[in-house]
């Protein structure tokens, strides 16, 4: 005589699952306080994802320039204008890095030496006749170069962080570095620095 199967209550089966489940739920469900932190982690987390694509693509436009072969820039917003020096008058008793000054379509403007103000080795012959003035609401001056290049877009993405010793530029005064070489200087901080401003008072 054969053995008669036993009768699977399925229905039965699937409300013990189901009552499984809601008591899975109600024990390890977050709280409203919880959820209320948890999407606002998220949000912030987003946001700071999305501020870091954003400054990848941001674009800065700069202005390129050669001194001693090398290839320099600042951001545009910082510079005045770029011309050629005409007449330099030395003044006595100033930083070596201060060639002197120059009247610049009416200004009298101080002129720099970038070359001596971060102690850079003199590479061949250079014109050094050109001048780059920067400005900010308190400061201006002009830097000395052997050549304007132009005004170019230069993607932030692509600025690396780069050693002092690679580019002999001060690493307070550097944005970046990009992989064809281009230094991009912080002419805001060469704006603000003390060591730029002369107080020293020239003796007659």
């Amino acid at each position: 005589m054969k053995k008669m199967r036993e009768k699977v209550d399925w229905e039965a089966i699937k409300r013990q699952l189901g009552t499984d489940r809601q008591s899975l739920e109600r024990n390890f469900a977050p709280s409203a306080e919880a959820c209320r932190q948890i999407l606002q982690a998220r949000a912030v987390q987003l946001a700071r994802e999305a501020r870091k694509e954003n400054e990848r693509d941001q674009e800065i436009e700069i202005l390129e320039f050669l001194i001693a072969g090398e290839r320099y820039a600042f951001e545009v917003v910082w510079v005045r204008e770029a011309t050629v020096l005409k007449d330099l008058t030395p003044l006595p008793g100033t930083p070596p890095f201060v060639l002197g000054i120059a009247n610049v379509r009416g200004h009298i403007l101080s002129v720099i030496d970038l070359r001596r103000f971060f102690d850079l080795p003199a590479k061949g012959l250079t014109q050094l006749n050109k001048v780059v003035i920067l400005r900010n609401e308190s400061m201006e001056f002009g830097v000395l170069t052997d050549e304007i290049v132009g005004v170019a877009k230069l993607a932030a993405s692509a600025l690396q962080d780069s050693l002092p010793t690679l580019t002999g530029v001060r690493a307070e005064y550097l944005r970046g570095v990009t992989a064809d070489r281009l230094v991009l200087l912080d002419a805001q901080k060469l704006l603000n620095d003390e060591n730029i401003i002369v107080n020293e008072e020239i003796s007659a």
